[in-house]
């Protein structure tokens, strides 16, 4: 995956989650994924396909750190448990910061189409990705704990 990808991804998730959530997000240094299996208990996948690149992005949250960020992002109190509310709030988080990261990609002269979020609930599930390309994790951390952004875009085979 090319280094001109992280960006656009670590953008748009600060951008989503302090406008949106009123949450600051601290960016930590980004990794090479090691396996398959997600980082937290509510997962977004979203899929990312232009003429040339493929893959998709994945957005994971720990339990303690979605409930609050939804609960900010409503104007709510914090809820007990994952519920039905909060994976669908994943979904809506996946596709703002996919979004973003689009645009900005876009104006990269990268332009890509995107798939309807699929949601994963669930600590430790494992995820096979089409590309064969490596995994860049991009972890960050708030008040309320931890999410990581993966991003696998690769080159399509001709």
């Amino acid at each position: 995956m090319k280094v001109e990808f992280i960006n656009p991804f670590l953008q748009a998730a600060k951008n989503v989650l302090e406008t949106m959530c009123q949450t600051q997000v601290i960016p930590k240094k980004a990794f090479l994924k090691e396996d398959k299996h997600t980082f937290g208990e509510v997962t977004g996948i979203i899929g990312m396909a232009s003429h040339e690149v493929s893959g998709c992005m994945i957005l994971s949250f720990s339990e303690k750190c979605i409930i609050n960020i939804v609960a900010n992002m409503l104007m709510e109190d914090a809820k007990e448990r994952i519920d039905d509310e909060i994976i669908d709030a994943v979904g809506e988080l996946t596709n703002m910061i996919c979004g973003g990261a689009k645009a900005t990609l876009g104006q990269m002269n990268h332009k890509f189409d995107l798939a309807t979020p699929t949601m994963i609930t669930g600590k430790g599930v494992e995820i096979s990705t089409l590309s064969e390309s490596p995994t860049i994790v991009i972890p960050f951390d708030t008040k309320y704990g931890g999410f990581v952004i993966e991003a696998n875009l690769a080159a399509k085979k001709r």
